[in-house]
């Protein structure tokens, strides 16, 4: 059977709600902070351009001979200066300045050019100019490292926020795994309930113990209810099988000796089935299945010979034994058989196995389907009992689990099999 998926984590979900949260509102600040410092970069490296401009131009003022700029190299990529007659004559340039001048007639001022932008100012009275220039790819590349460094503080406080807030959840998730750990081993009470499962540790969690609490009172409304019945039915059914003994003595010591003979079998059998009605009451009675438990070892033929005559050739194991509740034991076994006979079997195998902890058993009945037989395993498994379509494999399921096991329906060639799994001692 395979194993059903498990529910979704709160704390899975609220970790990776929180994570996605984080991500977004990391890139929104990254981007929100390049919006708003792009232009702030923008001023920041105008202004530079401007000053070394001025600079240079200032230089520059007055002298038709070379004066002393500061020329570079080729290394230096990213700023660039050229001097310009007022022809559009290049009279000095940097190495990384292109050889022809940035502008045709004289202009100040910014310019965004190819690949530039260019400040251009007066440089001496005779209308020459410098341009100072720096390439935009540099301008991007402060604006990237602006938004990079944006970007990766925002995740970085994002990130750590997600562990604190996911360390925060498991913490506030704790009173309720202890919740569930009480209850895994709360028994159904048999008196008051208000304080069973102890203060609650979150005010959320306040209804769910004053649900809990109610849900245990109707339970143990119900329990009592039960047990009472079970003790007037148990009083009910003695009764008459009293009566009926108490008859079957009298008739047996009046009768002919060929009937007194059968009368006193009829006698027999009608104790042990008084001895089976007690355990079953004393098994459904008790508020954990187990409280009338009296396990010994038992003959396999015993256990047969405890049952009353059936249409149906029984054959069981010779010497086997088990170590069980007889009278459980034989109630269960009383089910199996009728259900046997009523699905057309002549004819039952009683095995032991696993040491005389499993009783097995097998008819040469119809059987059932494949999926049938896969559905009646999995709700025997859950205790469904509901679905089980009778009261012979409930039974039989219930005694089984009063000793320590279950009930288990193995695939077989022909037939139908049960197999009482019995437990440890």
């Amino acid at each position: 059977m395979p194993a059903a998926p498990s529910p979704p984590s709160i704390a899975a979900r609220l970790a990776r709600a929180v994570l996605g949260w984080s991500m977004a509102w990391g890139l929104a600040v990254g981007l929100a902070v390049w919006l708003a410092a792009s232009h702030e970069v923008d001023e920041l490296l105008d202004e530079a351009l401007r000053a070394s401009g001025e600079l240079m131009a200032a230089l520059a003022a007055g002298h038709d001979e070379p004066a002393e700029l500061p020329v570079g190299t080729a290394e230096v990529e990213h700023f660039a200066w050229q001097l310009v007659a007022a022809d559009g004559r290049v009279l000095r340039r940097s190495m990384r300045a292109p050889a022809t001048a940035w502008h045709a007639a004289p202009r100040t001022g910014f310019v965004n050019l190819p690949g530039w932008r260019v400040y251009g100012l007066v440089a001496g009275r005779d209308g020459r100019v410098l341009y100072a220039a720096q390439t935009r790819a540099e301008r991007n590349e402060a604006r990237a490292e602006v938004a990079l460094g944006a970007v990766l503080a925002a995740l970085a406080v994002g990130l750590l926020g997600q562990l604190w807030l996911r360390a925060r959840v498991r913490h506030e998730l704790q009173p309720l795994q202890r919740l569930s750990q009480r209850l895994a081993g709360w028994q159904v009470p048999q008196g008051p309930v208000a304080l069973a499962l102890g203060p609650p540790e979150r005010s959320e969690l306040v209804p769910v113990h004053a649900a809990l609490e109610d849900l245990a009172a109707r339970l143990a409304t119900r329990l009592a209810s039960e047990q009472a019945f079970s003790a007037h039915a148990a009083h009910a059914l003695r009764t008459p099988l009293a009566g009926i003994d108490a008859q079957l003595a009298v008739a047996a010591r009046t009768a002919p000796p060929g009937l007194a003979e059968r009368l006193v079998r009829v006698r027999s059998a009608a104790a042990r089935l008084q001895h089976v009605v007690a355990a079953l009451l004393g098994l459904f009675r008790s508020a954990d299945g187990t409280a009338a438990l009296q396990r010994h070892p038992v003959g396999l033929d015993d256990l047969v010979q405890r049952l009353p005559p059936f249409a149906l050739a029984v054959q069981a194991e010779p010497g086997a034994t088990l170590d069980a509740d007889a009278d459980l034991l034989a109630a269960a076994l009383l089910n199996l058989l009728d259900n046997a006979q009523r699905h057309g079997a002549r004819a039952v195998r009683l095995a032991v196995a696993d040491g005389g902890r499993v009783l097995q058993v097998r008819d040469d009945g119809r059987g059932i389907a494949p999926e049938r037989r896969a559905e009646l395993a999995r709700a025997l498994a859950e205790e469904r009992y509901a679905d089980t379509g009778g009261l012979g494999l409930m039974l039989a399921d219930r005694v089984a689990r009063a000793h320590g096991g279950r009930l288990t329906l193995p695939a077989v060639d022909a037939g139908f099999g049960a197999d009482l799994e019995l437990g440890p001692r």
